[in-house]
C-alpha cells in the first residue's frame, strides 16, 4: 500500500448532486410529458392561455427530459466513472460545482423563457442566445473538468467508457456552437446566421447528432461501465467496444439529412443521409450485442436483480430503436412515416426504453455507493418501477406505431378523381384512441419515477456520505 492520497479520494459531492437532480428533473419532465399528451386527448387542458398551450410546453418537455434529466444522468455517471476508472479525484472541485449550478441555471432559464414564447424555433436548440451562451460556457467548464481528470489519471489505460463520454462532450460542444450561430436583435430574439435549406441542414446535422452524441454516445459510456459492474462480469469483447466506438462516431455525424427527405435539400444530400443511416445499423447492433453478451454466465441474475433488468432491457430497446431508425431513413418508408406519430413512437422507444431505463439503472447502482449504504432501501420498489416503466414504454410505442401508420395511409389515400379521400380532421379523429393509450403509457412511466424518488429519499435519509467517501479512500489507496 502506498502513502495516503487526498483527505477524500473522490469528489462524490457533485455526483450526488447531479444524481438527485436526475430524479427531480425526471419527474418534472415526464410529468409535463403526460400533461401535454393529455392535451391531445382533452384540448381543454390548454386552458385557452398562450403559456400553457401544447406548442409552448412541448419544447419545455423535450428540454427537461433531454437536457435536465438526461444531462444530469450523464454528468453524474461521467464524473463517477472517470474518477473510479482513472483512480484520481476530479481536477477541480470549484469548476465541478460551477458546472452543477450553471447547468441548473440553464434549465431554470428554459423553464421561464419557453412558456413565455421566447424561442429560436429550432428543434432541441430552442433556447435564445443569452441562455445558449451560458450553456456553452458551462459545457466548456465540464470539458475542462472531465479531460483534466483524465490527464492526471493514475492508471495507464483510458477505459473505453471514457472514450464514449469524451466524444459526447467534444461533439456536443461543436454541434451547439455551430448551430446556435446567430445575430441577436434584442435580449430574447435572434436570427440564425444561416438561411433557407442551409439552415435546415445545419439544424438537422445538430438535431440528429443531439440524438447521436448526447442521447446515444454518452449513454453508451454509461452502458460500458454499469452493465459489467452490475452483472459482475467483464465486458464481452473489449476489442469490439473499440471498433464500436470508432465506427459509431465516424458514421453517426452523417445521418442528419434523413430528417429532410422530400424537401428543398439537394437530392444527393438526402441520399447520403439515408445511406449513412442504414450503414449505422452495424456499429449500433455491434454495441448492443457486446452489452448483451456481457451477461454470458450471469443471465440467472435477472431473476433477482431488478437493477440489472433495467440495464438489459434498455439494451434491448437500444437495439430496437437503432433498427427502426435506419429503416425509417429509407426514402420510401419515410414517405409514409414522416410527420406522423410513428416518428414520435420511434423517438420514445429510444428516450424511454434506452435513455431513461439505462439512466435509472445507473442511478440505482450509484446511490447506495454514493451515500454509504449496502443497497437501495427497497428492492421491491425497484421491481415495481421496472414493470411500470416497461409496460408504460410498450403502451406508448405501440399506440404511436398504430397511429403513425394510420395517419400515413389516410393522408396518402386518394379517390379516382385525384382528390384526397380523407380530410386532416378525419385522420385526427382516427388518432384519438392512440392518444389515450399514449397518455396512459406515459402516466405509467412517470408514476414509476415517483416510486424511484421515494426509494432514493429513504436510502439517502438513512445514509452516511462521510462513510461512503472514507470507504472509497481505503479502496483507492489499497489499489495503488
Amino acid at each position: 500500500m502506498s502513502t495516503a492520497i487526498s483527505p477524500t479520494a473522490y469528489n462524490y459531492k457533485v455526483v450526488r448532486q447531479f444524481a438527485i437532480m436526475t430524479v427531480v428533473w425526471g419527474i418534472l419532465g415526464m410529468g409535463l410529458g403526460v400533461f401535454i399528451a393529455s392535451q391531445l386527448v382533452w384540448p381543454e387542458l390548454n386552458f385557452g392561455l398562450p403559456w400553457t398551450s401544447f406548442g409552448r410546453l412541448r419544447p419545455l418537455h423535450t428540454n427537461l427530459v433531454i437536457f435536465a434529466f438526461g444531462g444530469c444522468a450523464l454528468f453524474a455517471t461521467s464524473y463517477y466513472v472517470v474518477q473510479r476508472t482513472c483512480q484520481t479525484r476530479l481536477i477541480s472541485d470549484s469548476l465541478a460545482a460551477f458546472h452543477f449550478w450553471g447547468w441548473q441555471a440553464v434549465i431554470v432559464g428554459a423553464g421561464i423563457t419557453l412558456p413565455l414564447g421566447y424561442t429560436t424555433t429550432k428543434e432541441y436548440a430552442e433556447l435564445e442566445w443569452p441562455l445558449a451562451i451560458l450553456l456553452a460556457i458551462v459545457w466548456i467548464v465540464y470539458a475542462l473538468v472531465f479531460f483534466g481528470t483524465i490527464v492526471k489519471r493514475k492508471t495507464k489505460h483510458i477505459y473505453v467508457g471514457n472514450w464514449f463520454y469524451g466524444a459526447f462532450i467534444v461533439v456536443t460542444a461543436m454541434l451547439h456552437i455551430v448551430n446556435h450561430m446567430s445575430l441577436p436583435v434584442s435580449l430574447f430574439k435572434s436570427y440564425s446566421a444561416y438561411s433557407g435549406a442551409t439552415d435546415a441542414m445545419i439544424q438537422w446535422w445538430y438535431g440528429h447528432n443531439a440524438v447521436g452524441f448526447f442521447l446515444t454516445t454518452g449513454f453508451l459510456g454509461m452502458m460500458y461501465y454499469f452493465v459489467p459492474k452490475q452483472a459482475e462480469r467483464p465486458i464481452y469483447s473489449y476489442r469490439l467496444s473499440i471498433v464500436h466506438f470508432w465506427a459509431l462516431i465516424t458514421l453517426y455525424i452523417w445521418a442528419g439529412p434523413h430528417h429532410l427527405h422530400y424537401t428543398a435539400l439537394p437530392d444527393w444530400a438526402q441520399s447520403l443521409g439515408m445511406a449513412m443511416s442504414i450503414i449505422l445499423l452495424a456499429p449500433s447492433w455491434g454495441g448492443m450485442i457486446n452489452g448483451m453478451m456481457t451477461l454470458s454466465g450471469a443471465w440467472h441474475k435477472l431473476r433477482t436483480d431488478p437493477i440489472l433488468r433495467f440495464l438489459v432491457v434498455s439494451l434491448a430497446f437500444y437495439g430496437m430503436s437503432t433498427f427502426e431508425g435506419p429503416m425509417m431513413a429509407i426514402k420510401t418508408v419515410n414517405s409514409l412515416s414522416h410527420y406522423t406519430d410513428w416518428t414520435i413512437g420511434h423517438v420514445h422507444a429510444g428516450a424511454l426504453g434506452w435513455v431513461a431505463m439505462i439512466s435509472i439503472g445507473a442511478i440505482y447502482h450509484m446511490i447506495p455507493k454514493l451515500f454509504g449504504r449496502a443497497q437501495m432501501h427497497s428492492t421491491g420498489l425497484i421491481n415495481t418501477h421496472f414493470w411500470l416503466a416497461t409496460i408504460g414504454t410498450v403502451l406508448y410505442i405501440a399506440s404511436m406505431w398504430v397511429n403513425g401508420i394510420t395517419q400515413g395511409l389516410m393522408w396518402r389515400a386518394i379517390n379516382d378523381d385525384g382528390t384526397l379521400t380523407y380530410s386532416f380532421v378525419e385522420a385526427l379523429q382516427a388518432s384519438h384512441p392512440g392518444f389515450i393509450v399514449r397518455a396512459l403509457g406515459g402516466a405509467f412511466f412517470a408514476s414509476g419515477m415517483l416510486f424511484m424518488a421515494y426509494n432514493v429519499f429513504r436510502t439517502v435519509r438513512a445514509s452516511n456520505p462521510a462513510e461512503a467517501e472514507a470507504a472509497e479512500q481505503i479502496a483507492v489507496v489499497g489499489a495503488h
